[in-house]
């Protein structure tokens, strides 16, 4: 056994949904985040790429037929070059980079190119096919943005509730008041435009033209830096008559893609470049559908026993932030301080396109790594439908592996 390597990240900036990024198909914004990638591995010949996995929660419209293969011709890798897409919905992405680093480990690759794209603005609507031909009634589209879908009659009702309903249970079964979540949300905008505002995003995000008029995108889309508690506080409720969940305090519809490139040891002659961080620990775990909020906390708890390491050895952590009431009471049950949590923003302000979030927080969690000199960071994100997911880095930059020394 080998071990895996995150040697470089980029992704797009995230957009609003049926913002600038909208008119840009989704396996487009997947080529680019993978030309952003590899523009940053100058050395590496595309070809010695021994498979590309690529995460889409959707796959129900341009995204169909495989799009991590779509990327790679797109983005005009050789055609030798070899690709999947797995969906493990919001954590698609992650997953990707998961089986990538088992592959890397027990070398059946040296280097594996992943990542995952979401355009929930082009999320098409769907029909069902009839029973028969022509049948003497109407038919109902269905929208394949977010959620559940032509849902199966045999599964239970109390799991299939709207993912805002599930996060209300959440919010009564811990509780995480109404104005906490705001507190988190604001605090998500402020930390994410004072990253933009550092550089800290330059190195990680590749610019979008997003018309043929000259027109950027250049940063991520649904930043308000002029959020406050207050403001947030006059939003109505948007899934219960009295509820806690609004859309200040919620992630975003977005559009995106990431990109993050694994590799062995071995390999860093053939990419070019020194790795960011070693991938020492991966945690998977579900329960109840209607809980998935709270599922991060377990998978976490399993990576890190995996990378023989404890809470108290972490430094960072990257926690997509889907809800802010979810958040919060993975941060209580860790028991960790909250300032280690999405200190460059999370997707309440950076966006949340599903099939790329992952690959954003693993990219986002070895940059921060880097730029602290900590040795130890965990990415977690909570799953629709009851599941979870986490991994663990280990800085191996210079100056870490110089005070290991």
């Amino acid at each position: 056994m080998t071990d895996s390597y995150v040697y470089a990240a980029a992704r797009t900036p995230f957009g609003r949904f049926s913002g600038a990024l909208a008119g840009i198909r989704p396996d487009d914004l997947a080529a680019l985040a993978v030309r952003g990638v590899l523009a940053k591995t100058p050395a590496l010949d595309p070809g010695e790429i021994g498979d590309v996995v690529w995460g889409n929660a959707n796959g129900a419209g341009e995204d169909n037929r495989n799009v991590g293969r779509m990327a790679v011709l797109l983005a005009g890798l050789p055609t030798s070059v070899p690709a999947t897409t797995v969906n493990r919905l919001c954590g698609s992405s992650l997953d990707a980079a998961i089986i990538a680093s088992r592959a890397i480990e027990t070398g059946d690759a040296d280097i594996v190119l992943t990542g995952g794209v979401e355009s929930m603005s082009r999320a098409p609507w769907v029909l069902p096919k009839p029973d028969r031909a022509y049948p003497a009634k109407d038919m109902t589209a269905v929208s394949t943005t977010l959620g559940w879908r032509l849902v199966n009659e045999r599964m239970p009702q109390e799991w299939t509730v709207s993912l805002g309903e599930a996060n209300e249970q959440l919010a009564e079964r811990f509780p995480v008041p109404r104005e906490r979540q705001d507190e988190f949300a604001v605090r998500s905008h402020t930390l994410a435009d004072a990253a933009w505002t550092a550089g800290f995003y330059d190195d990680l995000v590749v610019p979008v033209a997003v018309d043929g008029k000259g027109t950027t995108l250049t940063r991520d889309e649904g930043i308000r830096p002029d959020s406050t508690v207050d403001r947030l506080a006059a939003l109505k409720p948007s899934f219960r008559p009295g509820g806690v969940i609004t859309a200040g305090n919620a992630s975003p519809l977005s559009d995106g893609a990431s990109a993050v490139l694994l590799g062995s040891q071995a390999a860093a002659a053939r990419i070019g470049t020194d790795p960011l961080s070693r991938i020492a620990g991966r945690g998977v775990f579900a329960l109840d559908p209607q809980l998935f909020g709270f599922a991060p906390v377990e998978a976490a708890n399993r990576a890190l026993k995996n990378a023989g390491i404890a809470w108290s050895d972490v430094s960072a952590v990257e926690l997509n932030e889907a809800f802010a009431v979810q958040a919060l009471a993975c941060v209580d049950a860790w028991k960790i301080d909250p300032s280690i949590v999405n200190a460059k923003g999370g997707a309440i302000a950076l966006g949340h396109p599903l099939g790329a979030s992952g690959g954003r927080l693993l990219g986002t969690l070895a940059h921060r790594l880097r730029e602290s000199g900590e040795r130890w960071g965990l990415a977690a994100i909570c799953i629709g439908v009851g599941q979870a997911l986490a991994v663990v880095l280990e800085n191996v930059t210079g100056n870490v592996m110089e005070t290991r020394r």
